[in-house]
C-alpha cells in the first residue's frame, strides 16, 4: 500500500485530503459560491458497489464517485490490471482504452442477446457526416468496400485450394 509520503514531494497532490491544503483555502470566494453550505467537507458516499481505487489516493476513496456502472465482464478485468499501475505509467491508460473498447463490443453483444439489433451508422453520426463531410464519408465508404471486397476474395481463394 503506497503511502502519503511517498508523494510528498508532488507540489499540489493530496490536495483533497487536507482542506488547509487547498489552492484557494482560505481565500475563498465571499460571498460563498454555495451560499447555506452545510459542511465543511463533502460526506462519505456509500460505497455499495466495488470501486476501483487509484494507486497514488492510498486506498482512500473521493468523497464522491461513481457507481452506475461498476466493473463486470472482460472489460472488468482490464479495468482491474490497468488500476494496478499508477496513473502516470502509460500501460493504466493503454489498458483503460481497451477495456472500453472491450466494453463497447460487449454492450453490442448484450444488445443482440436481447433482441435489439443497434443502428451502428446512426450513433456514429452519419446524418451529420453525410451532411457536413460528404467527400469524407464517400471516401470512408470506398475504403470499406474495397476491403471487403480484398476479404471476400481471400476468403474464396481460400476455398479453391
Amino acid at each position: 500500500m503506497e503511502t502519503p509520503e511517498r508523494f510528498a514531494h508532488i507540489p499540489g497532490w493530496g490536495a483533497d485530503l487536507d482542506p488547509a491544503d487547498r489552492p484557494a483555502y482560505p481565500k475563498e470566494r465571499i460571498p460563498a459560491r454555495l451560499p447555506g453550505l452545510h459542511w465543511d467537507k463533502a460526506p462519505q458516499q456509500p460505497e455499495t458497489v466495488r470501486v476501483l481505487r487509484s494507486t497514488e489516493r492510498d486506498g482512500q476513496l473521493t468523497p464522491v464517485f461513481g457507481s452506475t456502472l461498476p466493473p463486470r465482464g472482460a472489460s472488468g478485468v482490464l479495468r482491474e490490471a490497468a488500476f494496478k499501475y499508477s496513473e502516470n505509467d502509460l500501460r493504466h491508460w493503454l489498458i483503460l482504452l481497451a477495456a472500453d473498447r472491450t466494453d463497447m463490443v460487449e454492450g453490442l453483444v448484450d444488445d443482440l442477446l436481447h433482441g435489439h439489433v443497434p443502428n451502428i451508422l446512426g450513433e456514429m453520426g452519419i446524418r451529420a457526416a453525410w451532411k457536413h463531410d460528404r467527400a469524407g464519408v464517400v471516401r470512408k465508404a470506398a475504403v470499406a468496400a474495397a476491403i471487403a471486397a480484398a476479404l471476400i476474395v481471400l476468403a474464396r481463394r481460400r476455398r479453391t485450394r
